[in-house]
């Protein structure tokens, strides 16, 4: 009976740890404003066919390079392409990216993370040497190597980027695994006969989902800068796929005479970026107050 009651009760103190973490967010008005703006830019990334015709962004017409009009809202380019269309479902695509390369990272980083941390000895060795070795390469220059050698693809963009970030992660999590390896709670599993992958997936991960969330969080911001810079050298999405960073590599050309080809796409990044940035530090606040400046 009272390992039947256990995972009620931990499952009871999750809920209201999350209560309250929801009550600390509400209380910060930046937090809640980042929450706005990328529930926002969520939003008009999964109604984009709604919102605007695919056709407008994809499409070639004679009113090139206008400015903003009630026709044209954002203007259009030197093809003629409609810039809002073209933002907006550039949206599903930059935010797509940021969030799947980042949960992939976070998946398997965790993971390796989470056994470096748990086994330590001769495993966290070798981990973590490997993970100084691909950490001492910039991640922009061995995402661009990568993307060189393979490629450029999507599904290449999203490999590349994926693996320059996994040390990150490696790194983070296994310092938080380091943090909760010694309690209690950790000990009587043993005890229990709880095999150790058992163990890490059922009580390490969850005692530190908290941080790490915040840390998923910012690093969704700096894949969408960093996808959005690989396009504007040509190594990430190309032409005529609506992405932002490639909308502005299209742009740099006409920008000194036509502005807005350029001001729009960026404002949506620094909009996304700022958006994660504001919502990241108010989860770190309201998960654990005591980092609050």
């Amino acid at each position: 009976m009272e390992h039947a009651k256990q995972p009620a009760g931990s499952q009871h103190r999750r809920k209201s740890q999350a209560k309250e973490i929801w009550r600390r967010m509400k209380r910060n008005r930046l937090a809640m404003a980042g929450l706005v703006m990328i529930g926002i830019l969520v939003l008009m990334a999964a109604f984009a066919d709604v919102i605007a015709d695919e056709s407008l962004a994809l499409s070639r017409s004679p009113d090139r390079l206008q400015g903003p009009s009630a026709a044209h809202w954002f203007g259009t380019d030197n093809l003629g392409r409609d810039v809002f269309a073209r933002i907006v479902h550039g949206a599903r695509i930059s935010l797509t990216l940021g969030i799947a390369t980042t949960a992939l990272s976070l998946i398997i980083g965790g993971l390796i993370g989470a056994v470096a941390g748990y086994f330590g000895g001769f495993i966290d060795n070798v981990i973590m040497r490997i993970a100084d070795m691909f950490m001492a390469i910039p991640a922009i220059l061995l995402t661009l190597a990568m993307i060189a050698a393979l490629g450029t693809s999507m599904t290449n963009l999203i490999i590349a980027t994926t693996i320059s970030n996994v040390p990150g992660f490696v790194r983070i999590i296994r310092a938080y695994i380091l943090t909760v390896i010694g309690q209690e709670y950790i000990e009587a599993a043993r005890a229990c006969g709880m095999g150790d992958f058992m163990i890490i997936l059922r009580h390490i991960l969850p005692n530190v989902i908290g941080p790490i969330v915040v840390e998923a969080t910012m690093t969704v911001a700096g894949m969408i800068i960093s996808i959005s810079g690989l396009s504007y050298l040509g190594m990430g999405i190309q032409p005529p796929t609506p992405e932002w960073g490639s909308m502005l590599s299209e742009a740099k050309d006409h920008m000194i005479k036509h502005p807005h080809l350029v001001v729009f796409p960026g404002l949506f990044i620094v909009l996304a970026a700022l958006s994660l940035n504001l919502l990241g530090d108010g989860l770190r606040d309201a998960i654990d107050p005591r980092l609050k400046d």
